[in-house]
């Protein structure tokens, strides 16, 4: 079965009330999201993140990375993907919800240890979304290392009662020109299913299926051939908002 197509029952279900919960709010924001293909997520089950929607101060989610999170490529701020993300949630859900931006260009794994207690820890969110190892492919960093440094970091996410969502890298060119770049890949899907309250968020595949429905990658990055435009942002945005409202109990999702 493809990463992004879920099979009948429960799931797909979700995942028609996410859509269903987006169709109506999407006027809201970016309009961008209109042109991305329709492709069925797999929810993403946090009850943490769940939890924190019942309570008044509701649910913070940090999202963390290198420069795909912080937006290099987007037109500005309101397009990155955890800012298009936030607005989609909230639309959904209500004021309840706030997303992070605790991306930095050019880091990966190794950087981001050095920093996840101060800027991500201390914020005490309820989830993370840790999209980390496109430089780890482009540096030619060791995979083995790599996998330590990621197990390392969801460690100590997992100590504090955080639960992650890895995200692993974007079909690029710059990316595809180094060989063995889906070992990184590989690393975060096996870290996801081996480890509790640690799922997979497949970037890679879901462009996969988004060239499979005829959107080619090129058209949602922009000229340096490996960052996102302000459309590969929004589709970015919609596919995760599905997943993560598709995961929540159907009585924390607005009516449409």
């Amino acid at each position: 079965m493809a990463w992004w197509r879920v099979g009948r029952g429960r799931g797909a279900a979700a995942f028609r009330l996410a859509l269903l919960a987006l169709a109506v709010v999407l006027p809201s924001v970016p309009a961008l999201a209109a042109s991305c293909p329709g492709l069925e997520q797999p929810p993403i089950v946090s009850t943490g993140l769940a939890d924190a929607l019942r309570r008044p101060n509701g649910a913070r989610i940090i999202a963390f990375g290198s420069s795909s999170t912080e937006g290099s490529g987007a037109s500005d701020a309101a397009h990155t993907y955890p800012a298009q993300l936030q607005a989609r949630l909230r639309a959904a859900l209500g004021p309840r919800v706030t997303v992070l931006n605790h991306g930095k260009g050019g880091e990966d794994a190794d950087n981001m240890i050095e920093r996840i207690t101060r800027d991500v820890i201390a914020d005490r969110p309820d989830l993370v979304i840790w999209q980390v190892g496109a430089n780890a492919a482009m540096r030619r960093m060791d995979p083995g290392q790599f996998a330590t440094l990621v197990r390392q970091g969801v460690g100590m996410l997992r100590q504090a009662g955080i639960e992650v969502v890895l995200m692993d890298n974007q079909r690029a060119p710059r990316i595809a020109a180094f060989p063995g770049n889906r070992r990184f890949d590989a690393v975060l899907a096996e870290i996801a299913a081996t480890t509790p309250g640690v799922t997979l968020f497949s970037r890679g595949a879901l462009m996969d299926g988004w060239a499979a429905a005829g959107v080619l990658s090129e058209s949602l990055l922009v000229a340096d051939g490996l960052h996102h435009n302000d459309r590969g942002y929004a589709c970015l945005a919609d596919a995760l908002a599905s997943a993560l409202l598709a995961g929540l109990p159907v009585r924390t999702v607005r009516a449409p």
